[in-house]
């Protein structure tokens, strides 16, 4: 029994894979894909091979850990980014044919627009094909033209045979749907059989006069008779051909390899490109074609960290939503809305405005980006931000609704939006000036805000390359920042002495988070220097701060600034030595969300006292100092002013590069 155990245990040894090398086990779905897998594993060793029967079957191997990747199309993208399966687009499989936009083609001398589509005669490239069937169904489904409550009413093929009054739909059941294919000449296949199959046979259907729109992809409209057709937009209007860009019904993506949440999306990139792109995108000498990876694709490239929503983009996302549960309901009038907060603290507070003020619900999130990306897949509403997070929110597709206004006078005559200045703050005699900054320990609100990481990025490196504050400072507590960076050092987390999770994060549960975080960072000496708002030591010292600032007095912190390299300045100073006026603080939401928000604020500030104050913690929510929200009705560009958005763009040029949610917001082009 011991020589067995011995024996086993030795099979054991020699089937672990070495601990230098990290193996990726690649998930295909058939003989032909197995040997590419096992060819491609000769050029590179980390490659593992692991067959499973389907791509559903690799996904819930993926989810249990015992494969690691496979590329899939844009539906699977979607599909594995649900539970149970939760696995998120680590890198893009670029193809020569590039990605393509779906399109509703009509002739030029048609009188109708999307919205009068019902009981229209349609025409199909192709049953379940993206640009025939998925985009286009799931589009309409999606905003309401066609009324579809989901699978427990009827089938989306019925509710579609009732929306229009006949269609060609190769590849459809006949049988049961007769209407789909009451358009088609021949066998209502996807095949040479049915000469109006594929998305030329549906062009040849709609020319013929067989139907009176076609789902097809854009560029199969040949270029010589594009001056024939428009496009039907999803806004009612009508555009030539040549402005699909403008036009569409959905951009189909490009493939993706997918993988867990945690998934370390650089290893495998790395284990991919040891393998010449010639074997990786060629499939004729297995026996198949696009194996593992399309035979037209030319190149990977790396995503950063993302999921299926923000790959898929808000558009293609909610059509595959609504393929498979029907048209959104409608909100009801007088809706709650979500706020959300980012710390215990934030929640306690937001969950007492609740029983004062029913409209307004709660939830909770790690960070503002959370927050951000959550309000965007309409998970929440609203959270109020500094400038650096209105951009960012910006970037993907939300707008500053209300600012803060700080001056009480303002709010009762309408004055301009508030604004703040930027100060560097150190303890007076301690030595540290501007010009003696470099290689000194730093506090900051928290990375990418406006005081505490974006203005001083920009004065302490302007248009400097390659200068970071990672490198000028020896250490600093930046919450947000990479926990292995020195940026997250001087952190001090929760103050429990063991098992805190809670250092460096980007929320209140970090104690050097914040403007007051910052401050207390340069207070208890742990940092040299503070980055924040001009208001903060005024509030904090001679009695008016928190229980830990009760002994801080004013006079012992001072101003540095770039202007005025070798010299300080009294704390009040603020107007003389700072580093950037910046605007207020705002609540970014949704456009579809906009009356909501605003609405409900507007009946919050008005009946509640408690809006703008914060028990036991300062700035929950909102700023302490807010004396009302004004609505803001000037577009992003202009409450952010140029000069404003030069230098975020400009420290994202010269530093880290863009944060990672930028990137995620910033789809991939199709050209």
């Amino acid at each position: 029994m011991n020589i067995l155990l011995v024996s086993f245990l030795g099979c054991l040894v020699v089937a672990l894979p070495s601990a230098s090398a990290q193996k990726v086990k690649w998930c295909v779905k058939s003989q032909n894909e197995l040997l590419k897998c096992q060819h491609l594993a000769t050029k590179s060793p980390e490659l593992e091979c692991y067959i499973k029967a389907s791509v559903t079957e690799c996904m819930t191997s993926i989810k249990d850990g015992d494969a690691d990747a496979i590329t899939v199309d844009g539906e699977h993208i979607y599909k594995a980014g649900l539970l149970p399966y939760d696995l998120r687009p680590l890198i893009a499989e670029k193809s020569k044919e590039k990605c393509y936009y779906a399109v509703a083609v009509v002739k030029k001398d048609a009188d109708f627009t999307i919205s009068d589509l019902k009981g229209k005669t349609s025409c199909h490239s192709c049953y379940q094909s993206p640009q025939g069937w998925s985009i286009p169904i799931g589009r309409l489904v999606a905003e309401k033209k066609i009324m579809w409550d989901g699978p427990d009413d009827m089938t989306l093929e019925k509710a579609v045979s009732q929306f229009f009054s006949s269609s060609c739909v190769p590849g459809i059941s006949k049988a049961r749907y007769p209407s789909l294919c009451q358009a088609c000449q021949g066998d209502c296949s996807c095949s040479q059989n049915e000469k109006y199959s594929g998305d030329e046979g549906a062009l040849q259907c709609l020319k013929a006069g067989h139907g009176q729109v076609a789902f097809v992809r854009w560029d199969a409209i040949p270029a010589s008779e594009r001056p024939n057709y428009q496009l039907l937009c999803m806004d009612d209007s009508r555009k030539s051909v040549e402005e699909y860009k403008e036009c569409y019904l959905g951009k189909e993506p490009y493939r993706a390899v997918i993988g867990r949440k945690d998934a370390d999306s650089q290893s495998i990139y790395k284990v991919l490109k040891q393998i010449p792109d010639s074997d990786l995108f060629s499939s004729a000498a297995f026996g198949g074609k696009d194996l593992m990876f399309l035979d037209s694709g030319h190149a990977l490239m790396e995503l950063p960290k993302t999921d299926s929503f923000f790959y898929l983009g808000e558009d293609y996302f909610d059509a595959m939503r609504a393929l498979r549960g029907g048209s959104p309901p409608a909100l009801p009038q007088d809706r709650p809305i979500e706020w959300c907060t980012i710390s215990h603290a934030e929640q306690e507070k937001c969950d007492k405005l609740n029983t004062q003020i029913p409209r307004i619900a709660c939830k909770r999130a790690s960070s503002v980006d959370e927050c951000i990306q959550k309000i965007k897949r309409k998970e929440a509403d609203a959270i109020a931000v500094d400038g650096g997070q209105v951009y960012i929110a910006g970037k993907c597709g939300l707008a500053p609704v209300m600012v803060e206004q700080y001056d009480q006078q303002s709010c009762t005559a309408g004055g301009e939006a508030s604004s703040y200045y930027v100060v560097a703050v150190v303890r007076k005699g301690s030595g540290v000036t501007w010009g003696s900054l470099r290689g000194r320990k730093s506090c900051h609100t928290g990375l990418n805000r406006n005081a505490g990481w974006k203005v001083p990025d920009s004065a302490i490196c302007g248009k400097t390359d390659k200068c970071t504050l990672y490198d000028f400072f020896s250490k600093g507590c930046a919450p947000g920042a990479d926990p292995q960076s020195n940026m997250c050092e001087l952190c001090k987390g929760s103050g429990k002495a063991v098992g805190d999770d809670s250092k460096c994060k980007a929320s209140s549960a970090e104690l050097y988070y914040g403007y007051d975080g910052a401050f207390r960072c340069l207070a208890e000496k742990t940092g040299e220097v503070a980055f924040i708002k001009h208001t903060i030591v005024g509030d904090y010292t001679d009695g008016k701060g928190p229980e830990w600032a009760k002994e801080l007095k004013s006079g012992d912190f001072e101003l540095i600034c770039p202007e005025s390299p070798d010299k300080t300045f009294k704390h009040d100073e603020f107007v003389k030595c700072n580093l950037a006026t910046v605007p207020a603080h705002a609540v970014i939401t949704r456009e579809d969300a906009r009356t909501d928000v605003v609405n409900v604020l507007k009946q919050a500030q008005s009946s509640s006292d408690g809006l703008f104050k914060s028990e036991g913690e300062r700035n929950l929510l909102f700023s302490d100092s807010t004396k009302c929200l004004q609505e803001i009705t000037k577009p992003l560009s202009e409450f952010l002013d140029k000069k404003y958005t030069d230098m975020i763009e400009r420290t994202y040029a010269t530093g880290q590069g863009e944060p990672d949610l930028v990137k995620a917001c910033t789809p991939l082009s199709c050209e």
